[in-house]
């Protein structure tokens, strides 16, 4: 967490991971994914409207209604600006609730009768307290303008009635090129898995690289929708991991991660970390940052 400088407390951050990095942080000449997304923190991401907007949980809606693409966005219940405000007789049995700001702060309730409300609420309020300093932990800039809200969202049901698989949507220049598969959420031991436009595995991160000769990801109905609306949800940016649903072939959207991890992973291979930060144009779209400048890319 920085109190003098956001630069100078992930050069640090960087330092300390460099068994893994290799080199110290450059911000005149990044080359690994994680550098890149430094960069941009500091440069593209920061003080840009619509990167403030996008990641916000909540007002991302606008965005996919500017797009055209309100048929992928979850039913909302409602939304608050306090945990106090939410009716819990009018919610359904299953339901999630979710802070628009930040990582982690989601509830997923499958079984409403079951719930402790009192202990919810409290959750709710104590990650409320964190929305003041949560993006000095990362120096994530474009968190820092997002008013906190409370939303409330339709459970996502599976045929086999597990938590949805993830699908997260790995974006550069605009253009979707690699989907990380998270399944198995539930179980305690989740799979990661990256594959291709063609659903191929892609042997990029650990599982991958550990996965037998012949190993298949399995094909979701309706996958190539994950690339198509990942491509119209990226289009003004350098970078962007578009998390998205597929469930009985119909995609639904989950929400813009600008710096995953908070642009420090190491649990990444690092010969992807090359590759990744070789695919990062900083330059593109560097002049887009309001709504209104989505078009004229």
């Amino acid at each position: 967490m920085f109190d003098i400088s956001p630069k100078l407390s992930v050069q640090v951050k960087f330092l300390s991971l460099y068994r893994y990095y290799r080199k110290c942080l450059s911000f005149k000449n990044p080359i690994l994914l994680d550098e890149k997304i430094q960069w941009l923190k500091f440069n593209t991401y920061n003080n840009n409207s619509l990167v403030t907007l996008c990641a916000d949980k909540y007002r991302v809606r606008e965005y996919l209604i500017h797009l055209g693409l309100e048929e992928i966005l979850n039913e909302l219940y409602g939304s608050y600006d306090q945990p106090e405000e939410i009716d819990w007789e009018k919610l359904p049995q299953q339901f999630v609730l979710k802070w628009n700001f930040g990582k982690g702060h989601n509830l997923i309730c499958s079984d409403k009768s079951a719930s402790q409300i009192p202990e919810t609420m409290q959750l709710l309020r104590d990650w409320r307290k964190t929305h003041n300093h949560f993006y000095k932990h990362y120096a994530e800039l474009h968190y820092r303008g997002i008013q906190p809200k409370l939303i409330c969202e339709k459970y996502i049901e599976t045929e086999d009635g597990t938590l949805p698989v993830d699908y997260k949507v790995y974006c550069f220049n605009g253009e979707a090129r690699f989907v990380l598969v998270c399944g198995n959420r539930a179980s305690g031991k989740p799979s990661f898995y990256f594959v291709d436009e063609k659903w191929e595995l892609q042997r990029l991160n650990r599982s991958g690289k550990e996965a037998p000769e012949g190993f298949q990801v399995p094909k979701p109905e309706g996958y190539k929708q994950l690339f198509e609306y990942a491509n119209r949800l990226a289009k003004p940016f350098p970078f962007v991991r578009v998390d998205l649903y597929l469930e009985k072939g119909k995609v639904i959207f989950g929400e813009l991660t600008f710096t995953p991890a908070g642009g420090f992973d190491p649990n990444r291979l690092y010969k992807t970390n090359v590759l990744f930060g070789s695919m990062v144009d900083l330059d593109y779209g560097k002049n887009c940052r309001t709504l209104e400048e989505v078009e004229k890319i």
